[in-house]
């Protein structure tokens, strides 16, 4: 055979840079988007932020605002915020506004706050013991004991390992390494070094101070409870707590009482634990009666073209094609980060206008709803929807709440219609809030009271819903 030249027409899907762009801007967080501008700053010099304070504003740029809204995104009879004083039913927060802001004091201005150290667990420990007058071969063995410690407090590793890991120059056993242990469950935090919760809670028990007789008396029983009976304290079954330890109610309810008040992880207070802060990327207000969304300015960069470069380029057209890119990629940018937040504030506003009932009388009204509603009505894609609702977050006079925390399943009611998963578990929640602790209520008995409303819901379901909420079952819930 010899080879022969064809022609062939065919159509197929290509996206371009420019597309791709948009779609990953889309499903990033608030902060990945920052992080995403921060090197894309680094990489491209034509692009820059717009600091605002040469009061000039660059056709290029994007600050902050959409160039164009809709009648149901801006209503026309409502003043901008900026411009009016706030209406009585309105909710609206000040995220620009800073601890600092106002002050003239130029050497103040310059100092940074820095948030000071967390003092850990070991050093706290440590510097007590350094305090100490016990002998030295002592302070080394406790010192081993707190270095065996966990985050919480607690001694994991029984002694006679510690004892067996000891070198022989040492000349120490497990009897030495009971005392060191006995040292420091003395020290601060009280219940430091127990080896069980319930030897902890003894530990603090143990050191508290009694005012009275009384006081004394119930510590006693406490303590018994503690080192005997703990897991039938957890499990509510008062009726053999009263019986094995010959006590009335206000007894029972005074001990129990004063465990509750101990904290079982002594060590939990030098935890360093980082916190997430959340930046809405919307703000909901109430305007003249009509809920209305607005994009959140400090969640919004400020970029524009450089200036400088871009006069350059204009005068200078040969020679310049990998400047050219780069500002062709600026440009892009800017446009692709106000196509996100104009379809961020598009699909908020839809999300409102179907959960008005929320915002109006909170969570059980929320109504079922799915993607699809919002996709069909923005004639968007479902995957563009749900790219949206990810990570992007509402803040309203109920909370900051995920933009996908509006979406739900439903459970159908006997008359027909529908009812949120969302309102269920607020429901649950009223009742198990209301109800008698003496006699709580069990998952068939919420699910008869839920049917007598008109909402059909199965014991499992109840069930479900109530651990998603962190409810402990019926039992537990039991008081004196």
């Amino acid at each position: 055979m010899k080879p022969t030249l064809q022609f062939r027409l065919s159509q197929h899907l290509t996206l371009t840079p420019q597309l791709q762009q948009s779609i990953r801007l889309l499903q990033l967080s608030t902060v990945e988007l920052n992080q995403e501008i921060e090197r894309m700053l680094m990489e491209n010099p034509i692009l820059e932020r717009e600091d605002g304070d040469d009061g000039l504003t660059a056709t290029t740029g994007f600050t902050g605002q959409p160039e164009t809204q809709s009648p149901a995104e801006a209503p026309s009879e409502a003043p901008s915020p900026e411009t009016r004083e706030p209406q009585g039913d309105e909710w609206q927060p000040d995220y620009s506004s800073s601890p600092r802001a106002g002050n003239n004091d130029e050497e103040d201005g310059d100092r940074t706050f820095v948030a000071p150290e967390l003092l850990s667990l070991r050093q706290h420990l440590n510097d007590q013991l350094s305090l100490t007058n016990l002998p030295r071969r002592d302070r080394a063995l406790i010192g081993i004991l707190i270095a065996a410690l966990d985050d919480d407090g607690y001694l994991t590793q029984p002694i006679e390992e510690i004892a067996e890991l000891l070198p022989p120059e040492a000349d120490s056993g497990v009897e030495d390494l009971a005392i060191a242990l006995h040292h420091l469950q003395n020290m601060e935090p009280a219940g430091v070094g127990a080896r069980s919760p319930s030897e902890c809670l003894l530990l603090q028990i143990r050191a508290m101070r009694h005012a009275t007789d009384a006081d004394a008396r119930i510590a006693k029983l406490a303590a018994t409870i503690a080192s005997q009976y703990l897991e039938s304290l957890a499990q509510r079954d008062y009726a053999r707590l009263k019986q094995a330890l010959g006590v009335n109610d206000d007894e029972l309810r005074a001990a129990q009482k004063l465990i509750l008040k101990l904290n079982p992880h002594p060590g939990s207070a030098f935890s360093n634990i980082e916190t997430r802060y959340v930046i809405p990327d919307v703000i909901v207000r109430r305007i003249k009666g009509v809920w209305r969304a607005s994009l959140n300015r400090d969640a919004m960069p400020r970029l524009r073209v450089n200036r400088l470069y871009a006069s350059l380029l204009a005068g200078n057209r040969n020679g310049a094609n990998a400047m050219s890119g780069q500002v062709q990629e600026a440009r892009w940018l800017i446009k692709n980060v106000q196509q996100r937040f104009d379809t961020i504030l598009r699909v908020s506003q839809a999300i409102i206008d179907r959960q008005r009932h929320f915002f109006e009388h909170g969570e059980v009204a929320m109504r079922p709803m799915v993607l699809r509603e919002i996709a069909e009505t923005l004639g968007l894609h479902e995957s563009t929807i749900s790219r949206v609702t990810t990570q992007k977050y509402m803040a309203t006079p109920r909370g900051t709440y995920e933009l996908k925390y509006f979406f739900g399943s439903h459970v159908a009611t006997e008359t027909g219609g529908a009812c949120s998963a969302t309102a269920i578990r607020a429901l649950i929640k009223q009742l198990v809030a209301a109800e008698d602790t003496k006699v709580p209520l069990s998952d068939s008995r919420i699910s008869q009271i839920l049917s007598q409303q008109g909402i059909v819901v199965a014991r499992r379901t109840i069930a479900k819903y109530r651990e998603s909420l962190q409810i402990p079952p019926v039992n537990l819930r039991k008081s004196l």
